[in-house]
């Protein structure tokens, strides 16, 4: 396997992308319910180290259960995208 490969379908790296440009904070469990993933925590890696994506972690309760959520104020026209999520970095109107 290469190295600019994700490990997780394109379906979950793309939903990951669209929920946290949506403004919503996510977690293994949300990942879980709505997608039937389980590869959240590499995939927010990815997008951070690999794609310079400003993900805030928030760990709650007992467990410290990881919640990410995009940094407030970003511009998503300055952000990269994973081949599997290219269409959300289209600007809306756009062809």
């Amino acid at each position: 396997m290469t190295q600019s490969k994700f490990y997780s379908s394109d379906s979950q790296v793309f939903w990951t992308c669209k929920a946290l440009l949506n403004g919503r904070t996510i977690s293994h469990k949300t990942e879980i319910r709505e997608v039937r993933g389980w590869r959240l925590g590499a995939i927010v890696h990815r997008l951070r180290h690999d794609y310079g994506w400003p993900i805030h972690t928030e760990y709650r309760g007992p467990q410290n259960v990881a919640h990410y959520s995009l940094k407030a104020g970003i511009d998503r026209a300055a952000l990269r995208f994973p081949r599997s999520a290219s269409a959300l970095g289209k600007r809306e109107g756009a062809q």
